[in-house]
């Protein structure tokens, strides 16, 4: 059963600033608990959803069969945007939702492979008909590959000597499952790591896991075309939940806020560039008490707004 959370639901509802006759997009549809709010408020308008994830679309589909009439679903990466839309010969939106946290049935369906607590095949393909996989990540990249994205990717400080011991250990045989890798990654790290709260695979697992589905060049291309796709005065709103992915939304609504990019010491603008959106809120909006009391996965969550002048 896919039944997953949705994080700073009020907040993303608000943001979004709803018209009823308004087109609306979800990149990441996930349990459908946001789609379900924005579908609620519509009469005349739309609303498409996106997944790469078939189960999740599938599972989105059951819950959003009262709003059939104003509803698409569409099996693609929210990086995709600019040919979903065309595709739809859809123009421009009135808003976009992105929310980039892993959904919960994801993490806790075990044979999925994203998590560190049960065994199973490595895989964490978010979409199962992707060709990389986490196997192929472990038991193919070179080690300063591998090296880089535990460091980048997990901020893994010992990403040097997991990447090794990974290595290593591949060459007497293939490592398979997730709790081969979590083993392999306890036993490159020293005593005092392995006493910390966080499990000691987190960082690594994430790191893979952002790889194989290459996240943070989905974020950058979803980011380049979702404002160039919004309507005058309509609304993108995205929840990040780690730093390497905040500071591209963020780094992307500044630069599309500022317009002109020369050079500071230049006494007149030769770009022409004008600024295409306004900042909603100059710091990330983020979870109440009572939210991260029902929902600690939410305490990580930043949700960043703009709005297309």
């Amino acid at each position: 059963m896919f039944v997953h959370k949705s994080v700073l639901l009020e907040e993303c509802i608000c943001a979004l600033n709803i018209q009823p006759n308004g087109i609306y997009l979800d990149g990441t549809l996930g349990g459908a608990g946001h789609s379900y709010e924005i579908a609620a408020r519509l009469e005349n308008g739309r609303l498409i959803g996106v997944d790469r994830d078939m189960v999740a679309l599938k599972a989105a589909q059951e819950r959003l069969k009262p709003f059939a009439d104003r509803v698409t679903t569409v099996h693609s990466n929210f990086s995709e945007i600019d040919t979903i839309l065309n595709e739809l010969e859809i123009d421009g939106v009135d808003g976009m939702l992105f929310d980039l946290g892993v959904s919960s049935p994801q993490l806790d369906d075990a044979q999925r492979g994203f998590s560190y607590m049960a065994d199973a095949p490595l895989d964490m393909r978010m979409n199962s008909l992707d060709a990389l996989s986490a196997y192929d990540v472990v038991n193919t990249w070179e080690y300063e590959e591998l090296r880089r994205i535990l460091y980048e990717y997990g901020e893994e400080r010992y990403a040097p000597a997991i990447a090794s011991m990974i290595v290593k250990k591949r060459e007497v045989k293939a490592i398979e499952t997730t709790l081969e890798l979590v083993d392999i990654i306890r036993s490159a790290m020293p005593a005092q790591a392995l006493r910390e709260k966080q499990h000691p695979a987190k960082r690594s697992f994430q790191a893979i896991r952002i790889a194989v589905n290459d996240e943070l060049g989905s974020v950058s291309k979803m980011m380049h075309s979702a404002i160039s796709r919004l309507n005058r005065g309509g609304r993108l709103a995205v929840i990040t939940f780690h730093s390497l992915e905040d500071r591209i939304v963020k780094n992307a609504m500044q630069a599309a806020a500022k317009g002109c990019t020369c050079p500071p010491e230049f006494p007149v603008c030769v770009c022409g560039k004008k600024p295409q959106v306004k900042l909603i809120s100059r710091k990330p909006i983020v979870s109440g008490e009572k939210e991260l009391e029902e929902n600690p996965r939410a305490r990580s969550a930043k949700l960043r707004v703009c709005e297309k002048l």
